[in-house]
């Protein structure tokens, strides 16, 4: 036999990360970890782009292996944040082009079962990707190489995306970005982060990409306003009372060391504001955990943003019209002027009732309409045929004149009782001078008789 070939370090993580047992994979997503930060902290070192492909691609069927949600999740956060084992941005944005090439490349072969793990998934990878930029200060650069990289692997015409991935990464993109930064990104930074949408959006040719995108980022945009400018002023207002606190406690603490100036249990006033200080910080601490993280917008900014991306000429009409609403929407709001005052008070109240109750009304007045009248009873109690309810209705427009009930030969309904005929004028009285046997006796031969 000749030399047992071994196989490269990817190729063999990558076997036991697909391995039947969750011992194995665990012990596997240890060793990629150390194996990532010995590699990248070389000067020489670092991954190839196939290289990184052979790790995701165990590390994919890691987590199509993996069962319950908790052991899930557990397995998401770990696998996400080895995002921050790479030393250098160009490995950590390698590793994460990477990634979402294996999404786009294995995503239809993901039955609905397992849909769950990955979207988790994708949302945990975007999550630390933000944060990853938001540990370098959310650098100009770092956040323009980012946003290229989203936007050629999954926004762009010409990637290979399935809908359901893209369609996912609008929906979540908003949300994660305010998890990450909503309490130190400006209005400036977060234009320059939704700008690539700004630019699918006037130039794409699927409609379901428009689509979602006005719904998950410009909508989204204008339905926080509100949320946003009472987080905005609640800042300002806790700014001003922490400045009106400040001076108050500085002027007590003078005169309380003019007064008790002896007193050896009173002498440090600091102690007393150390011990006061606190809770004001809890409570301040408290505050931002509780409320609801808002990312800021300047509005006129962003309408203008997409007027100029919207008034192009090679902007196809369809877009142009969409995003002419939006650009409408956040005018308004610029100018303080709020979509939702213009709703009425009883559409919160019942917002799918209005129609069932008018339709409820209009039906229950045509029945009365169709009940009214002499024969109401009649139409409603009657056993009386097709016909008839026919002739009733033209006796009622002032059509043709009456016909007799007993007309012969009329059709009586199923289930009325059936008229009796009245018999003639000859078999009466044949009734009354003959018997029944009597005439049997004329259908005998005449030989008998």
């Amino acid at each position: 036999m000749g030399p047992r070939i071994q196989l490269p370090p990817e190729i063999q993580l990558a076997q036991r990360l697909a391995g039947n047992e969750q011992v194995t994979r665990d012990r596997a997503v240890r060793k990629l970890r150390k194996y990532i930060v010995a590699r990248t902290q070389r000067a020489e070192g670092g991954f190839t782009h196939d290289e990184l492909l052979k790790v995701w691609k165990g590390l994919f069927y890691c987590m199509w292996m993996q069962d319950k949600p908790l052991l899930q999740e557990e397995l998401g956060r770990t696998i996400s944040q080895l995002v921050h084992a790479f030393q250098t941005t160009e490995a950590q944005h390698l590793f994460l082009q990477t990634f979402w090439q294996t999404m786009n490349r294995e995503w239809p072969g993901i039955d609905r079962l397992r849909l769950d793990k990955f979207y988790m998934l994708m949302r945990m990878v975007l999550h630390e990707a933000l944060k990853a930029l938001q540990m370098r200060g959310w650098d100009e650069r770092q956040t323009e190489q980012l946003l290229e990289l989203l936007t050629t692997e999954i926004l762009h015409p010409d990637s290979e995306a399935p809908n359901g991935v893209k369609s996912h990464f609008i929906e979540i993109f908003l949300e994660e970005l305010a998890k990450v930064g909503a309490h130190e990104l400006t209005a400036d930074q977060n234009l320059r982060l939704i700008g690539p949408f700004c630019t699918i959006a006037a130039q794409t040719q699927d409609s379901l990409v428009l689509h979602n995108i006005a719904q998950g980022i410009f909508e989204a945009i204008v339905e926080q306003a509100p949320l946003a400018i009472e987080e905005l002023m609640n800042e300002l207002e806790e700014e001003e009372l922490s400045e009106e606190e400040l001076s108050e406690e500085e002027e007590e603490l003078s005169e309380e060391e003019v007064q008790e100036r002896g007193m050896l249990s009173r002498k440090p006033p600091k102690g007393s504001v150390c011990r006061a200080q606190p809770p004001l910080d809890e409570q301040v601490g408290d505050d931002d955990d509780s409320s609801s993280t808002v990312l800021q917008f300047d509005y006129k900014a962003v309408a203008d943003r997409l007027f100029e991306m919207a008034s192009r000429q090679d902007t196809p009409p369809q877009n142009r019209k969409r995003l002419y609403k939006v650009i409408r929407k956040l005018q308004a709001l610029a100018e303080g002027l709020f979509p939702e005052a213009d709703i009425p008070e009883e559409a919160y109240q019942n917002p799918r009732g209005g129609r069932r109750v008018r339709m409820k009304k209009r039906l229950s007045g045509s029945q009365l309409q169709d009940k009214t009248g002499r024969h109401a009873k009649e139409a409603l109690h009657s056993n009386s045929s097709p016909g008839s309810m026919r002739r009733r209705r033209r006796r009622r427009a002032g059509g043709d004149p009456p016909v007799p009930r007993e007309r012969p030969g009329g059709h009586s309904r199923r289930g009325a009782p059936r008229r009796q005929r009245r018999p003639r004028a000859g078999a009466k009285a044949k009734m009354a001078g003959c018997q029944e046997p009597k005439a049997k006796r004329k259908r005998t031969p005449e030989g008998q008789n």
